[in-house]
């Protein structure tokens, strides 16, 4: 069951006046002056008494903008690191031509592309485009798991592959494949986390694999460790499962009552080792975290798991672990040489309670359904927040990141991804393996998955955020 909500951290900045906003209308400090015989126009009175007015409203603004912890009201790149001291900066000259093509056909209709650090990706709406159509399905992409393919899995519908999301003040650039290739030439990329991570992966790996020759590229399937490999390009595309980031006794043999795993959250070591070298890191951990109010924890050895753990609220586990990653992030990687990303929370559409399956259907106004269960379409409601992300776990990560010594992008999915009830593979997936039977499927209540996404779907749209930074 997910944690649910908590108040919004707020960090106080916003309060402070802006500067000279206690000044009296003498000027404070200017009454000990002797006065001046000279007269001043009218007109240069209010045009001075203006400028700083505006000078303070700017000022506001400005120290407003920093006001909150919460994900919600950052943008989407917490840091921005010079680029003339990175290796970004040669890649960028490099391409720097074809930004400008593309920026030259932008502006024949009026629209700029804008890059997410400058952009509020998460305010926007999803719009239908019928002619927009997949760079990939889940027949011509070799490398999807059973489990996220609907369409083999029987989904009849197709609109969900169609929606397209446009941000309220900026155009998002559209997935090139041939770009995205050019970026990562000599360089490995490495997705890591849990499932819903491994969908992005592998998203982004149907993305850009059809433009490789056959004998271009190979795929290396690990229990822990996945690679694409882009000979070509001299590239790879990797996923390291590693589902809380910080060491349980669940990480590889998964064990499946959540009152069992426990959690070293003092340590990502075994996991870290995977890490080191890899030129681009995107992180997520979330929903593993939501499975009970309560989480064991130890610090130390796994020895004496079964007596040293204690039983910690699930935030305050979930911020002891993050800590943990972020001490090893800072410690240890480059700027210079490596870039990390870190994909916040993706939505659940679906109650863990199978007695209260309309539980997250109630959230979008369709008291009859049954979880996210023959949903077709997103909410289109403008700013829709459903009970199936938790707030408080938003601002721990915001809290955490923005104190860290590295700079941290978000890919910020998680606004833009609780419209799309329709998105999810719902009964067109595996339980336990093997594909969901007619009985099955005829039993949304107890087989409907509202967690995991169709591929193609909306985790090409996390990518393309993702390339907007690349």
């Amino acid at each position: 069951m997910a944690v649910e909500p908590g108040p919004t951290i707020q960090s106080g900045v916003g309060d402070i006046p802006a500067r000279g906003s206690n000044q009296s209308a003498n000027g404070g400090g200017f009454d000990m002056m002797k006065p001046s015989r000279v007269k001043l126009p009218f007109s240069v009175i209010v045009i001075v008494i203006c400028v700083f007015a505006f000078a303070g409203v700017l000022y506001s603004e400005d120290i407003g903008s920093l006001s909150s912890s919460s994900i919600l009201n950052l943008r989407t790149c917490s840091k921005q690191e010079p680029l003339a001291n990175s290796r970004e900066a040669d890649e960028d000259k490099k391409t720097s031509s074809a930004v400008e093509d593309d920026i030259d056909d932008l502006e024949a209709d009026g629209k700029v592309e804008i890059d997410p650090p400058k952009c509020s990706v998460f305010k926007g709406n999803w719009v239908f485009n019928s002619s927009a159509e997949p760079l990939y399905t889940d027949e011509t992409c070799p490398y999807l798991d059973r489990q996220v393919c609907c369409v083999k899995n029987g989904r009849p519908d197709s609109d969900y592959r169609h929606w397209e999301w446009q941000p309220d003040d900026c155009t998002l650039p559209r997935f090139d494949p041939a770009v995205a290739l050019e970026k990562l030439r000599g360089k490995r990329l490495m997705f890591v986390g849990d499932s819903l991570q491994r969908g992005q992966w592998q998203s982004f790996v149907c993305l850009v694999e059809f433009l490789i020759p056959a004998d271009q590229k190979s795929m290396r399937r690990g229990r822990s460790l996945s690679v694409f490999t882009a000979k070509e390009y001299n590239a790879s595309i990797e996923f390291y499962w590693a589902p809380f980031l910080v060491e349980s006794n669940s990480d590889l043999d998964v064990i499946a009552d959540p009152n069992d795993r426990i959690l070293r959250v003092d340590s990502v070591s075994k996991h870290a080792k995977n890490w080191i070298g890899v030129d681009i890191l995107v992180f997520n951990t979330y929903v593993w975290w939501m499975s009970g109010f309560k989480i064991k924890s130890l610090w130390g050895s796994f020895a004496n798991m079964e007596e040293g753990f204690e039983e910690l609220d699930a935030p305050i586990a979930y911020r002891l672990g993050l800590k943990t990653w972020a001490n090893w992030v800072d410690s240890t990687v480059d700027p210079n040489k490596t870039r990390v990303f870190f994909t916040t929370m993706s939505p659940t559409h679906m109650s863990h309670n199978d007695q209260n399956s309309h539980f997250r259907s109630k959230d979008w106004h369709n008291e009859e359904g049954i979880r996210c269960y023959n949903e077709t379409s997103p909410v289109t409601k403008k700013g829709y927040w459903g009970s199936g992300s938790d707030k408080w776990i938003m601002n721990v990560v915001a809290s955490v990141v923005e104190r860290m010594k590295i700079p941290v992008s978000f890919i910020n999915i998680t606004q833009i991804s609780e419209h799309r009830i329709d998105g999810h593979t719902s009964v067109y997936t595996e339980y336990q393996g093997e594909v969901l039977t007619d009985e099955q499927k005829a039993d949304p209540q107890s087989y409907a998955d509202c967690i995991h996404w169709c591929l193609p779907g909306v985790p090409d749209t996390w990518n393309q955020l993702f390339y907007a930074y690349l």
